[in-house]
C-alpha cells in the first residue's frame, strides 16, 4: 500500500468512475485499474461494487476511505508544516442549503482570499448527509442544524436560524401546529432536522400534516405554497432572500420551535490544517 494508491482510491470514491477520476487527477485509467487492484489484493478485500460502468463503494470500501482521507490529510498537513508553506490541496465541506445559500459565502469568500492554495469543495445536502460525509471522511467539516451529540465529532455553534412557517398568501393567520393540522407539507428527505422539527412542530400541539411531499430545493416548496398547495417551513434568512417570497405569507414558529442553532462540525481526530484555520476564521467572524 503507498500513497498514490491512496489518492487513486480516493478519487474513484469521490467520482464514481475510473475514467472520471483519471481524468480528474490526470492519469490514464488503465493504470488506476492496475493500482486499485494491487491496493484491494493487498488489503485482501472489495473496495467496490462494480455495475457495468459504475462503482460504489462497499462496505469495506466505506471504512476504508475514512482511513484513507485521514492519512492523506495528515501527510499534506506534515508537508506543510515541514516546508513552512501556506495550506494547500483540496478542502471538502458540507453545509445546508439554506446555509450554503446565505450564510456562508462571505465566509468562503474570506478563507479563500487567505489560503489561495486551498480548493474548497462544497456539497450541500440535509443534516443528516453532512453528518455522515463528515464521519465517513468525505468531509472535512459541515454546517449542520444542531447540537450533534456524537463522540466522534467536534463542533460549535456559529448561527441562530429563525424558523418560518410559510403558506399560500390567502391563509389564515398560522401560530400553532393546529392552525395548520391536515395541511399537505412541503419538506426535505427523511434524514433532514428541518423537517424533523417542522413534524415535531405539529405533533407537540396534536396535529398532523395531511400529506408530505418530499422536494429538493427551497425554491420547489415557495413555488408549490405560492401556487395554493399546502404549507412548509424556511429559515428566515433563506426566505428573506428569495425571489418570489413576498407571494406567501409567513408567521414564525412559536416558543421553543422559533429557533435552531447552525453548528459547524468536524471529526475530533482530524489533524488538518485547513480545518484549524478555517475554524479560527469562523470563530472569529460568527457572533453567535
Amino acid at each position: 500500500m503507498d500513497l498514490v494508491q491512496l489518492e487513486i482510491f480516493r478519487a474513484v470514491a469521490a467520482h464514481k468512475s475510473v475514467a472520471a477520476a483519471a481524468q480528474a487527477i490526470h492519469r490514464v485509467p488503465s493504470n488506476l485499474t492496475t493500482r486499485l487492484k494491487q491496493l484491494e489484493a493487498d488489503l485482501g478485500a472489495d473496495l467496490f461494487i462494480r455495475e457495468n460502468n459504475r462503482l460504489r463503494l462497499s462496505l469495506a470500501g466505506h471504512d476504508f476511505l475514512a482511513y484513507a482521507t485521514r492519512i492523506l490529510d495528515l501527510v499534506e498537513e506534515a508537508r506543510a508544516v515541514v516546508s513552512g508553506n501556506e495550506p494547500n490541496g483540496r478542502f471538502p465541506i458540507g453545509s445546508l442549503e439554506s446555509t450554503a445559500a446565505v450564510r456562508i459565502p462571505p465566509l468562503l469568500a474570506s478563507y479563500h482570499q487567505q489560503f489561495p492554495k486551498v480548493e474548497l469543495d462544497l456539497s450541500t445536502g440535509p443534516s443528516g448527509q453532512m453528518i455522515d460525509g463528515v464521519l465517513n471522511g468525505q468531509l472535512i467539516a459541515a454546517f449542520v442544524d444542531g447540537p450533534i451529540k456524537h463522540p466522534a465529532l467536534g463542533g460549535m455553534p456559529v448561527f441562530d436560524e429563525e424558523m418560518m412557517v410559510i403558506a399560500p398568501s390567502h391563509h389564515a393567520p398560522i401560530e400553532r401546529g393546529l392552525d395548520a393540522n391536515g395541511e399537505m407539507i412541503y419538506v426535505f428527505r427523511s434524514n433532514c432536522s428541518y423537517r424533523h422539527h417542522f413534524e415535531s412542530w405539529f405533533a407537540a400541539d396534536g396535529a398532523a400534516p395531511g400529506g408530505i411531499r418530499e422536494l429538493e430545493s427551497y425554491h420547489s416548496m415557495l413555488a408549490c405554497v405560492s401556487a395554493g398547495a399546502g404549507v412548509a417551513v424556511i429559515p428566515r434568512s433563506m426566505l428573506e432572500n428569495m425571489p418570489g417570497s413576498a407571494s406567501v405569507s409567513a408567521w414564525p414558529m412559536k416558543d421553543a420551535f422559533r429557533q435552531l442553532k447552525t453548528w459547524l462540525i468536524w471529526r475530533n481526530d482530524s489533524r488538518s490544517r485547513s480545518l484549524e484555520l478555517f475554524r479560527q476564521l469562523v470563530e472569529a467572524e460568527t457572533s453567535v
